[in-house]
């Protein structure tokens, strides 16, 4: 049986208005052989947005899924990507943030859907209320304007009168001056919108080979794209005593089509764990 190619010269499209399909479409079609698409009426933002005029009421993967249906419902595409991002503190670091990139690919045609997902510490997710220019320059340097934009309004919670998109210093200076002159306060933060943050870019373009990666890991009974991992399997033994640990022995892969289940063990290629990671050999 001849493994298939089930999206070469296939019409995809990419459910963004952030222009997204910038780092996302020269990959997709020189890996899988798509032609890829956007769709200018498509208002992902209806399903919520980073500075809180409208909230986003689920989940990411949830609201990541949502977004490919909704593109379905409104287009003619049975093959949608779309990406969502969030951005949450550091378990280590109070003052830093990680930005988790969420890819959803949908292909109604033969129902299927791959998910991949990137975790990154490289980001400039940033807020600050101002209070002089000498602030004001401090933060635009710590989060690297004019090449990543950012965003004023009178207050953190504010939803009234933002402003986006911000990426020259002269247009910065006179937001900058009018909320002070007007309300005697302004709140900066970074713009998180693909298309004014190249370091979310970068993630971004990280997920997309992760995903490129799921669909082209096929099942080996039904050669179906997205053969993934569904489950882990702890045990590693201690390289001294061989007691098991919390190191993980082996893989569970599983197809979401026809259900081919196979178990891989030391996918880290390690049979033994360091015995410092033992409860016996280091209690």
């Amino acid at each position: 049986m001849n493994k298939p190619n089930l999206f070469k010269d296939r019409s995809l499209l990419i459910a963004t208005k952030h222009k997204k399909e910038s780092i996302m479409a020269p990959l997709l079609e020189e890996t899988l052989g798509v032609r890829c698409f956007t769709d200018s009426n498509l208002d992902t933002d209806s399903l919520g947005t980073f500075t809180g005029e409208i909230e986003r009421k689920d989940d990411p993967l949830t609201t990541v899924r949502n977004k490919c249906l909704m593109a379905s419902e409104s287009t003619n595409f049975d093959l949608i990507v779309a990406s969502e991002g969030s951005f949450f503190p550091h378990p280590l670091f109070p003052y830093a943030y990680t930005n988790v990139e969420i890819l959803c690919f949908m292909d109604l045609k033969n129902n299927l859907e791959i998910i991949a997902t990137e975790r990154s510490n490289e980001t400039n997710f940033n807020g600050q209320a101002i209070k002089s220019v000498k602030e004001l320059y401090a933060f635009c340097q710590n989060v690297g304007f004019p090449s990543h934009g950012l965003i004023l309004r009178k207050s953190k919670n504010d939803i009234m009168g933002i402003v986006k998109g911000v990426n020259k210093q002269e247009e910065l200076m006179s937001y900058y001056n009018y909320f002070m002159n007007t309300y005697g306060e302004v709140f900066i933060e970074t713009d998180m919108r693909a298309m004014h943050n190249p370091t979310r870019l970068k993630v971004i373009k990280l997920a997309t080979e992760v995903l490129i990666k799921k669909i082209n890991s096929c099942c080996p009974a039904c050669y179906t794209p997205g053969y993934d991992v569904t489950d882990s399997l702890r045990g590693l033994p201690c390289e001294i005593c061989s007691y098991p640990t919390n190191g993980i022995k082996s893989l569970v892969y599983t197809c979401q089509k026809c259900s081919y289940t196979e178990s891989v063990d030391y996918p880290n290629g390690k049979k033994t764990a360091d015995a410092m990671f033992c409860d016996i050999c280091n209690p």
